[in-house]
């Protein structure tokens, strides 16, 4: 007797053939979506490992610094709209250098620039004409062969805080999203702020920018993050001039260095202080190149420059610093005739205020003589760097223990130092001593001089160098891995705010520098 059930089946074979095939598929298609999910879930266990210390968390630190875990202080990988770790796409360039710069209220910054006829620096000149081109200032029409067209501006030096400010709006790495930023950039031009107010008011008043903006930084979220020690601002004074350590009236300058929250931001300013969250950026100089070939062609006129002059010195005796050894640098250069070539920039005359008469002179001269002046600092350093000139120091705290991102730490490869203190140590005679320099010492120099200057400018915003690194990409380096050396401390359990905003009283003493290698 025929199977009913088997009958049926038979009947219907291809319905049924169709069935068992239709599972088959199922079962296939399972089989190879779980190895395809099993190869993705091991590709994301390697980036896993590979990134470990990105997605890792870790207990709450000590209560000096609570709520900094590793979840808040590392960006975290990147998903798709569904959440998933994005695989097999091109790594990003700009992980670990993204920078979120906060929106300040417009008295912080802009304000300041708008009332440009109110700002000074220390004389009745208009600071107006200077804000143009983006903090470059006019551009020289005449440069009379002694500079390059279109490259060269008569920039002041005291408005490092709007160049840098305007070159970061065009930074390729910048992003509005603050969570995975490697550094929050406050653009407060505390320079511009400090100079209304410099003389005839009280401390309250010179104060007052600087109490508003720390309430405003501390009340973002963006500050509990690291509780500031992720932000950094630049200044386009010394840095002297933001520590006034008392509330005496006569007292000079500012105290925005010594506010409590101040203290967990770096500074980057033209000339640092002594303390370690202050770093010297260099002055601006009036040289900003829009391609890498006027810097090329630049280098190359130096190094084919005809130099009539063993030394040269471009500034004023300060008789008003006792220490001071000006006087006896210019009675030298004097004494010292056809060898040396000095340009008078006393208060009052306008010589040292035009960089065709600085750079003739420096392009002229084999050595430039760089003592300290009001403070350690001066711009005259990179004017003698843009013009090949080997510059002479007297003190480390001129260069040596200020630019330490730019300036090579070898400080016997590009520069002279004679240690002289003050005028009671002063054993030397400076046309003996450098006409005493082998040649071949001072070729190698010059050459070393020559290679810094793309280092040295902030170069203009037009196009990107793709091959050069100006002053403006190695503060941004510099500042990233100053605060990833902090990131470093929190992953290891330690307390950042050690060592953090120390003062340090050798810094300005040469045992740092040893032998200079």
């Amino acid at each position: 007797m025929e199977n009913p059930i088997t009958s049926k089946c038979c009947n219907h074979q291809p319905w049924f053939v169709l069935l068992v095939f239709f599972v088959f598929c199922i079962e296939l298609f399972s089989f190879d979506y779980s190895g395809f999910t099993a190869k993705k879930s091991a590709l994301v266990t390697v980036l896993d490992d590979n990134h470990g210390n990105v997605i890792n968390t870790q207990s709450s630190l000590p209560h000096d610094f609570t709520e900094i875990t590793n979840a808040s202080v590392y960006p975290l990988p990147k998903t798709d709209e569904k959440g998933d770790l994005k695989v097999g796409t091109e790594i990003d360039s700009c992980v670990g250098r993204y920078i979120f710069v906060h929106d300040l209220p417009s008295r912080f910054n802009e304000d300041l620039v708008n009332n440009c006829r109110l700002l000074t620096r220390g004389t009745d000149k208009n600071m107006c004409p200077y804000l143009d081109n983006l903090g470059f200032g006019p551009e020289i029409e005449n440069p009379e062969d002694v500079l390059i067209n279109n490259s060269w501006f008569l920039t002041n030096q005291f408005l490092l805080e709007v160049i840098f400010h305007n070159k970061m709006k065009r930074y390729e790495c910048l992003t509005n999203d603050s969570s995975i930023a490697s550094a929050i950039y406050v653009p407060f031009y505390a320079g511009l702020d400090m100079s209304l107010y410099l003389w005839g008011f009280n401390t309250t008043v010179r104060d007052s920018a600087s109490l508003g903006l720390v309430k405003w930084l501390s009340e973002k979220p963006e500050w509990k993050r690291m509780w500031g020690r992720d932000h950094f601002l630049v200044a386009g004074r010394i840095a002297w001039d933001f520590r006034r350590q008392s509330d005496n009236e006569t007292d000079w300058g500012s105290k925005l260095r010594f506010l409590p929250e101040s203290k967990n931001m770096s500074m980057l300013s033209i000339e640092s202080s002594s303390w370690n969250n202050d770093y010297a950026i260099p002055y601006p100089t009036c040289f900003h190149p829009s391609k890498d070939s006027e810097i090329f062609r630049w280098q190359d006129r130096m190094r084919r420059q005809n130099r009539q002059y063993l030394f040269s010195f471009a500034g004023a005796a300060r008789p008003e610093y006792q220490n001071s050894i000006r006087g006896k640098i210019i009675d030298q250069c004097l004494a010292s005739k056809s060898q040396c070539k000095l340009l008078d920039c006393n208060y009052g005359t306008t010589n040292c205020d035009n960089p065709v008469n600085v750079m003739k002179v420096f392009q002229s001269s084999i050595f430039c003589l760089q003592p300290p002046g009001d403070s350690y600092t001066r711009r005259s350093i990179f004017d003698s760097i843009l013009a090949g000139c080997i510059p002479v120091f007297f003190h480390p705290g001129t260069a040596y223990a200020q630019y330490i991102w730019h300036l090579p730490k070898n400080y016997t490869a590009y520069s002279v130092y004679l240690p002289v203190k003050d005028l009671s140590e002063w054993k030397i005679n400076l046309n003996e001593t450098l006409l005493r320099m082998p040649e071949d010492r001072i070729l190698r120099l010059r050459e070393e001089v020559i290679k810094l200057i793309p280092r040295v400018v902030y170069a203009s915003s037009r196009s990107r160098s793709k091959t050069l690194e100006d002053a403006f990409d190695l503060a941004v380096k510099g500042i990233l891995d100053r605060i990833e050396s902090v990131r470093d401390m929190i992953r290891e359990g330690k307390d950042p705010s050690i060592g953090f905003a120390d003062g340090d009283d050798y810094k300005y003493t040469f045992s740092t520098y040893g032998n200079g290698n």
